[in-house]
């Protein structure tokens, strides 16, 4: 069963919002919180799946689990 996990990371271009196994980024933002929003959108309006965000050293920074469809998931914090 294929995860449906989406990456933010930090590139030359800008903050990519990638779907984990993809070829090809969904999308390039140039802040990392449009990166982020555009990877929790597509989760909650699919089946949900994982966001992990990288910090621009490459190294994971946060992870959230998004639930499909749940008006819940724009209130979870982690702190």
């Amino acid at each position: 069963m294929a995860r449906n996990n989406y990456w933010v990371t930090p590139t030359a271009e800008g903050w990519r919002a990638k779907k984990e196994g993809a070829q090809r980024a969904a999308g390039v933002f140039d802040t990392q919180k449009q990166a982020e929003q555009f990877a929790r959108t597509i989760l909650q309006n699919g089946n949900g799946g994982e966001l992990i965000t990288q910090n621009r050293q490459h190294l994971i920074r946060s992870k959230d689990t998004i639930n499909s469809h749940d008006p819940q998931s724009d209130k979870d914090t982690e702190h």
